[in-house]
């Protein structure tokens, strides 16, 4: 994603796309990217990430053809124990000093069931790409806010093997089985805000400044 996760993700995921091109911003206080992994082989231990960006480009006329990009900050892991977080922000798991970033960017979008899309794309994590497959929810009508932006939200799942992307580690117990999962069950709560005319001439002004320096 220049902007998942979805790990939309990943998730602006289904925007609807005005009229002409539109951008959508997944706004960053009201998007969450969360996780569930077996522990024990007991129970579910859930996490989120809490710095996630994103965008969403496409046309009414071609829904099919919009493009999804998002970005998460791998070091923004939080589970609620510092010493959890510190061991899954270590070389053993994210190695977040070597891999800052968990990206994707979306490479099709289908009709799914009904009030559902596909959105397939390709998921890059620990340094590793892979394909994979959202089902996304949404996405819900265009809506005003009380400060004159245009919103709408979608909600995406997917699973992934954690091992499919480098992550090994385990810790094997004398019972039997072992510590962590594999499989991860990841669930994308988006809200995106369309830019104006204004803000994308803004932005644009802003790069070209920027390239020149």
């Amino acid at each position: 994603m220049r902007y998942l996760l979805t790990w939309a993700a990943a998730a602006a995921l289904a925007l609807p796309a005005a009229a002409t091109a539109a951008t959508w911003d997944l706004d960053p206080a009201h998007t969450s990217v969360q996780f569930s992994v077996r522990h024990l082989m007991v129970s579910n231990v859930r996490g989120e990430f809490g710095k996630v960006s994103g965008t969403v480009q496409g046309e009414e006329a071609d829904p099919i053809h919009a493009k999804i990009e998002a970005e998460i900050d791998a070091a923004s892991i939080n589970t609620r124990i510092e010493k959890r977080d510190t061991h899954l922000r270590s070389a053993d798991f994210l190695d977040v000093a070597k891999y800052p970033k968990i990206t994707f960017v979306s490479t099709k979008i289908e009709p799914g069931s009904e009030g559902h899309v596909k959105v397939s794309g390709d998921l890059t994590l620990h340094g590793v790409t892979r394909p994979v497959v959202l089902d996304v929810e949404g996405p819900t009508p265009e809506m005003k806010d009380p400060w004159g932006k245009t919103r709408a939200g979608a909600q995406a799942t997917t699973k992934i093997n954690r091992k499919d992307f480098g992550i090994a580690w385990n810790q094997t117990l004398d019972a039997g089985g072992v510590a962590v999962g594999d499989e991860l069950t990841i669930t994308i709560d988006v809200e995106a805000t369309k830019r104006t005319a204004g803000a994308a001439e803004t932005s644009l002004h802003q790069t070209s400044a920027a390239e020149k320096k």
